[in-house]
């Protein structure tokens, strides 16, 4: 892999990652209680999740202008160890043998694209 190829890969990697926050932004709005409807979907938490989305998205839209198609999905699949690190730490969810093993098959998947890809 090129420096310039690296380079897209790591903005690919960065929208996930903030991608993720923003996922743990909307999970915190969720758990709270709002007198409306309307306060529960306009609430600055709820607009700067939804901002920080398009912010990831734009950061994928570019990343894939220097990285091969099939690249994606796998950085993309980072995701979900970010939300499952996020989820122990900020919500103390419980990580059990299943997820681990799931997390282990998704890091074995990006190695193997990796090295034979």
């Amino acid at each position: 892999m090129d420096k310039t190829m690296l380079m897209y890969a790591c903005v690919l990697l960065s929208g996930t990652l903030i991608s993720a926050v923003s996922q743990v932004m909307l999970k915190k709005a969720a758990m709270k209680q709002y007198d409306s409807k309307i306060k529960e979907y306009l609430n600055p938490l709820v607009i700067i999740a939804y901002m920080i989305f398009v912010a990831a998205t734009l950061l994928s839209v570019v990343a894939y202008r220097g990285i091969p198609l099939s690249m994606g999905p796998v950085l993309e699949s980072t995701g979900y160890i970010y939300v499952t690190i996020f989820g122990a730490l900020i919500f103390h969810e419980k990580i059990n043998w299943k997820k681990i093993l799931a997390l282990l098959l998704i890091i074995t998947g990006i190695v193997v694209y990796s090295v034979l890809g």
